[in-house]
């Protein structure tokens, strides 16, 4: 035996060191708990008291059957979805343009700036507030209507009104296009210029780079967003309810009246519409997740 080989037999042995406990997953604690409380909480309960009666609240398929079986409340659906599609395809194709223009055109940097700035708070500014502006604006004695009157048109002698479907798309595009220019913005600047001067370069006139490059590239881009604009528009409340005073029958406002009892209000069936509008959400952001992965996939 040498000694070496003595020394690390009687040598003492080093202890394993401890695992050290992390407290870094408390930073996600106050998420995990906003998500429990405002969306996952409130979604289980839409769907158990879909399937309760109001009075007894024992088991039932009655609160479907009845949806189902509506014209009135199925109707409340079309006149959402379509509102949402007629504003998310106008927010898009306008909000698209202006951010393109924004970022790839040659726009001075303070304009491009601004229209950042201006989207950033326009697509958060909704509700009872938007509907009181545009009643300021164009209602029968709105001020742009008084302007309008002055020079001897007055819209309100041609169809238009403010309180109908038509009005109402016109309010949520307000709040529609500035949410495209801040989503879209990421994925116009992925695009290289590289491409461009590729396809230039052999040749390809601009329709060409549009039909063959960007297009493909900014495809799921543009349809994701939409998606999301969909359900912006979908899921609104406060704006059309202060606009209309529920006049049009969108399902928020359905929803609404059933759950607090309006004339012959049934909360079951305010439930079970709103369990239609949790799946239709759903689909959404599922649409939306997968268009968005197969984006950040195009501009890594």
């Amino acid at each position: 035996m040498t000694v070496s080989d003595a020394v690390k037999r009687d040598a003492p042995q080093a202890r394993p060191a401890r695992p050290k406990m992390s407290w870094a997953w408390l930073g996600v604690v106050p998420f995990f708990l906003f998500t429990f409380l405002f969306l996952l909480y409130p979604s289980s309960t839409i769907v158990i008291r879909s399937f309760q009666d109001s009075i007894t609240h024992s088991f039932t398929f009655q609160n479907i059957v009845t949806l189902l079986h509506s014209r009135y409340l199925m109707q409340s659906y079309w006149i959402s979805i379509e509102l949402s599609l007629i504003t998310a395809i106008g927010g898009g194709i306008f909000g698209f343009l202006l951010a393109y223009a924004a970022i790839r055109g040659s726009l001075p940097r303070f304009m491009a700036a601004s229209l950042m700035t201006f989207s950033g708070v326009a697509s958060n500014f909704a509700g009872v507030p938007l509907a009181f502006a545009f009643i300021a604006l164009l209602s029968p004695t709105g001020l742009l209507i008084g302007w309008m009157r002055a020079l001897g048109y007055n819209p309100y002698f041609h169809g238009f009104t403010l309180y109908t479907f038509t009005g109402l798309a016109i309010v949520y595009m307000y709040f529609q296009f500035p949410l495209m220019v801040l989503v879209i913005a990421p994925a116009i600047e992925g695009m290289r210029r590289e491409w461009l001067e590729a396809s230039e370069n052999l040749g390809a006139s601009s329709f060409q780079y549009w039909r063959y490059v960007a297009l493909p590239i900014l495809g799921p881009a543009l349809l994701g967003t939409m998606i999301l604009l969909f359900g912006n528009a979908f899921g609104a409340f406060a704006t059309a309810q202060a606009l209309t005073g529920g006049q049009i029958n969108l399902v928020t406002i359905v929803i609404g009246s059933e759950l607090r009892g309006d004339v012959l209000g049934n909360a079951g069936v305010g439930y079970a519409l709103s369990l239609g509008m949790v799946v239709i959400m759903a689909l959404a952001i599922i649409g939306y997740t997968v268009l968005q992965r197969r984006t950040e996939r195009w501009l890594r």
